[in-house]
């Protein structure tokens, strides 16, 4: 399963637990509103682990995309004709500033990394 599927998954076991807790304390069970507040400290470190995983593949893939030998600001025709860039230029990696890695990268402009000159 993908992580982004998987932390999405968790979110919404998290929303149903709150919900549990929220029945269970109206009812006055104590019984079930106990199981529903360990399911929340569970499901919290859960999402705290994905996420913190996340954050570590990120930053993995910055560092492999950084390491290619040359980048340049990409123009707006280029941008506009990315098929054909991609085709004559061979392992061309493309981060937008907007992403999650764009960001972490630190960029402005719309970048491209290869391992050769383009």
């Amino acid at each position: 399963m993908n992580l982004k599927q998987e932390l999405q998954q968790v979110n919404n076991k998290l929303d149903k637990t709150k919900r549990k807790l929220a029945g269970a304390v109206d009812r006055g069970d104590k019984a079930i509103a106990a199981k529903a507040k360990l399911e929340l400290t569970k499901l919290n470190n859960q999402i705290a682990s994905l996420k913190t995983k996340q954050t570590r593949d990120v930053n993995q893939q910055g560092t492999d995309v950084k390491s290619m030998a040359f980048k340049r600001v990409l123009t707006k025709a280029e941008q506009a004709d990315m098929g054909k860039l991609k085709k004559s230029v061979r392992g061309l990696v493309v981060v937008h500033p907007m992403t999650a890695l764009g960001r972490e990268m630190g960029l402005k402009e719309v970048t491209g990394f290869a391992p050769k000159a383009f």
